[in-house]
């Protein structure tokens, strides 16, 4: 009987083995679909509409923006990601108005449909902390940007400051470099958020994981709420 339980466990464990490799395989196949992959028509017009002073060379950083984000999901594990940029989500947005193109993109890129929610910055919300603060990670990671130290910002991170959105979110790598300050918080009516403040991975602060191990944000994801990714409360 016991040697049966062994056998059993043995089994189960190389099923989910097998399981985990299987979807690990399938990633970067996923990942070069979401860099490679056209857009809908029509979607930098709508964009903007909302925005009229962006160029068409903005619109292309947009996207660019966008395929981050997406990135950010898949590379976490599709686990709850915030969107941390007006503008980008402003383009999410569109795209998911084309819902026959939208789903289809999702079923190639993550196995599954991803939901949306609007774009936010830190907050009280323990879940959308966690949220941006994996998004930030797997973002940095993207640009082989230390998330922990950044001299610089990653474009998801970038763009609504860069592009001057009106109620966009702007943020510095590091608040306490006044030369940062000084680049980045231009506008007075507008907070500067900082890149530091997502340099604790947990949901209420400390400092799990470290460059290169994405075991905190496994943490976080118990007292947070979790989730399936940006923005789904499960599928």
């Amino acid at each position: 009987m016991h040697l049966d339980l062994v056998l059993f466990c043995v089994a189960v464990a190389l099923g989910v083995s097998v399981v985990y490799v299987h979807v690990l395989s399938r990633r970067p196949r996923r990942a070069e679909f979401i860099r490679s992959c056209t857009l809908p028509y029509g979607l930098f017009e709508k964009l903007r509409e909302k925005h009229p002073k962006l160029s068409q060379k903005d619109c292309e950083l947009v996207s660019r923006g966008l395929r981050q984000f997406f990135l950010a999901y898949l590379n976490s594990g599709c686990k709850y990601v915030s969107m941390p940029s007006q503008v980008v989500d402003d383009l999410w947005h569109e795209f998911i108005l084309h819902t026959r193109e939208y789903d289809s993109f999702c079923r190639k890129a993550f196995g599954r449909f991803l939901h949306h929610i609007p774009a936010t910055a830190l907050s009280s919300s323990a879940r959308s902390n966690a949220g941006l603060r994996r998004c930030w990670w797997y973002a940095c990671r993207e640009e082989n940007i230390n998330p922990r130290k950044p001299t610089r910002l990653p474009l998801l991170f970038a763009l609504d400051g860069k592009l001057k959105i009106e109620n966009g979110f702007v943020y510095a790598p590091d608040c306490t470099n006044p030369v940062h300050r000084r680049k980045y918080g231009t506008d007075p009516e507008r907070p500067l958020h900082c890149g530091g403040d997502f340099a604790s991975f947990g949901c209420g602060g400390g400092s799990t994981g470290m460059w290169g191990d994405d075991a905190g944000f496994d943490g976080a994801d118990g007292g947070c709420g979790g989730g399936c990714g940006g923005g789904c409360g499960g599928d």
